[in-house]
């Protein structure tokens, strides 16, 4: 064998841990925002204008995704949630503005979701709304953005079929541990705890 000749097994077994080197970066890929960066978590809108039944209690179901969704952050990024008083009162006053054009809740609005990211410092905003279509069919569609930039960074829509009293917690359950892998990684999006599986997955 001459020196410049490489055997093919040889060959195989670089490109190989080429393939698996480039995996692993992909793995390891943050987004461009530290990982403690602050997040302001609005409350969960309620909409039942399309329901074929609206009932007086249905407001509790985004009362209850709400709970749910700043308790799972809480627990997973802690200090870094701006103070929920503070969100709920600069949302309040930012309702009646002209960022939402008027009649129309905060927690709707991205624009004006970003804008009280803003005033309490944050730099990641989650806004999230409660869709009914009947008694057993709701929609949670929940989304990240970026404050600075308003890039949508997550944009879920989850249809939750059953009781909601037990599958809209499941839902914004799993929203919120989406969020918090996210935000941990610098607003890189990934479904895997640990990042994207590699090859050997």
């Amino acid at each position: 064998m001459t020196p410049s000749r490489i055997p093919p097994f040889v060959l195989a077994s670089l490109l190989l841990f080429g393939i698996e080197e480039a995996a692993a970066q992909v793995t390891h890929q943050m987004g461009p925002e530290s990982p403690t960066a602050t997040v302001a978590v609005l409350t969960v809108a309620m909409y039942n204008e399309g329901a074929n039944l609206r009932e007086a209690s249905d407001s509790s179901r985004a009362e209850l995704a709400t709970t749910v969704i700043r308790d799972r952050l809480t627990e997973q990024l802690g200090d870094q949630l701006a103070p929920f008083p503070l969100v709920d009162s600069v949302a309040e006053l930012s309702s009646s503005s002209e960022l939402t054009g008027g009649g129309v809740r905060c927690n709707v609005v991205v624009s004006c979701a970003r804008e009280v990211a803003r005033r309490v410092e944050a730099r990641w905003v989650v806004l999230a709304k409660v869709s009914k279509t009947s008694n057993l069919i709701w929609l949670l569609s929940s989304q990240l953005v970026r404050v600075s930039t308003g890039e949508i960074i997550l944009d879920d829509s989850t249809e939750i079929k059953g009781d909601p009293s037990t599958m809209v917690p499941v839902g914004a359950r799993n929203f919120a541990d989406r969020v918090a892998r996210t935000v941990r990684r610098g607003g890189f999006a990934t479904n895997y705890p640990e990042g994207e599986p590699g090859p050997e997955h």
